[in-house]
């Protein structure tokens, strides 16, 4: 992930800074408990694509 994109970035919901998951590939947002999924090195930073976190 491209840190300068990652520091450009903010969650759709919460306006909240995004964390890297080199693990599963996804953005974390911690302020919604939301996973924002990486395809084919694009963040996909739709609502209804994220995954719940707990």
């Amino acid at each position: 992930m491209n840190e300068e994109l990652l520091d450009v970035l903010v969650c759709p919901k919460s306006g909240g800074k995004l964390e890297y998951d080199k693990i599963k590939n996804e953005l974390l947002c911690k302020e919604s408990g939301l996973a924002y999924p990486i395809k084919d090195g694009v963040p996909i930073m739709l609502i209804e694509s994220a995954r719940v976190i707990e």
